[in-house]
């Protein structure tokens, strides 16, 4: 049975699907349904780890919405660090970096 944290970062990985399809208009449904078939916590870790950056990331940068990734909420909020390695903190922080996101 998950974590009480694992469902609420599960959570919060629908809201951004559903904030970056009402506030930046775009309708991210593969991203969704990797959160559905997968759960929020793992979904994460295979973007993360991904050798390039999703179509997701890219189509939310064009529209100046890093805040609306998976590595800008993981570093927004502290309580879901627990979910991950400092890697995987770290590939967050310097991908987020390298597409000029300053979080706020």
């Amino acid at each position: 049975m998950p974590e009480r944290l694992e469902i609420e970062f599960h959570d919060a990985m629908l809201d951004i699907y559903r904030r970056a399809k009402s506030e930046a208009k775009y309708n991210a449904q593969r991203f969704r349904r990797m959160v559905v078939d997968h759960g929020g916590v793992e979904a994460a870790k295979l973007l993360i780890h991904a050798d390039a950056v999703s179509d997701g990331y890219t189509a939310l940068w064009e529209r100046g919405r890093l805040d609306l990734t998976v590595e800008a909420m993981i570093l927004a909020s502290d309580r879901f660090h627990a979910l991950f390695s400092e890697e995987e903190l770290a590939i967050c922080r310097r991908r987020l970096a390298d597409y000029g996101y300053q979080s706020p």
